[in-house]
């Protein structure tokens, strides 16, 4: 299949799960998970509809950039970010999913400001508590979103998770919908519905419709749309 194939089939998948969900389709937007992949690759992608690009390393971002491979759609950080390529990446890109620390938060203002923007953002939860996996914890997350309201120059948008690998279709429903009750209580009862939260960022290849079920707004599908990854590719 080609890629505008590709994308014809999770464009159609992500309305049906919309439907059979209850909700309607245009509430869930396609993030397409571009890493390792070309500027032509992902120019063919822009070309076939997709409206949202996802990049997971700075130096991709950058060389894509430079490129102007994303002419035409949107540009989001979904990868770890550390906080000396903060500069890289803000107000490069329109959203930044993975927060995860003051430190962070206060790197990404502090560049902002220097900027005088003001770049949206998302908090990362680590749902399962996993040593391995970026995010913060769901006991350090009231805190965190309480002090973006301290910041003029981000805007939190609203939470992103990466559940635990799964064996089983389903398995991950129940961390999607923790992260959808997360955002709720946030929203209401930290926030008292004084934000601007929009976004739920939940969901890949192998499990997006169960995010969409459970309340996704935002899914981040690679494989999907592209194949198999490519080879990381050195950058200099």
């Amino acid at each position: 299949m080609s890629i505008a194939e590709h994308v014809e089939t999770v464009l159609e998948n992500i309305r049906q799960a919309a439907l059979q969900a209850g909700r309607r389709p245009e509430e869930i937007t396609l993030c397409a998970a571009t890493k390792t992949q070309t500027g032509q690759t992902i120019r063919q992608a822009i070309a076939a509809g997709i409206r949202v690009c996802g990049e997971n390393r700075v130096q991709e971002l950058a060389a894509h950039l430079e490129e102007g491979a994303y002419a035409g759609a949107q540009v989001h950080f979904i990868g770890h970010l550390q906080t000396n390529k903060v500069k890289q990446v803000v107000g490069r890109v329109d959203l930044i999913h993975s927060v995860d620390s003051e430190r962070l938060l206060r790197a990404i203002q502090a560049q902002a400001e220097k900027l005088q923007i003001c770049q949206d953002i998302l908090l990362e939860v680590n749902l399962a508590g996993e040593e391995s996996k970026g995010g913060v914890s769901i006991g350090s997350l009231p805190a965190l979103a309480e002090l973006t309201r301290k910041f003029s120059h981000v805007r939190l948008r609203g939470l992103m998770a990466i559940p635990p690998i799964s064996q089983n279709q389903g398995d991950n429903r129940q961390y999607f919908s923790k992260l959808h009750q997360l955002y709720v209580d946030i929203t209401e009862k930290i926030l008292d519905n004084q934000s601007e939260m929009d976004c739920l960022s939940m969901g890949m290849s192998g499990d997006y419709a169960d995010a969409i079920a459970e309340g996704a707004t935002l899914v981040r599908v690679g494989t999907a749309l592209f194949g198999p990854r490519p080879p990381m590719r050195a950058f200099s």
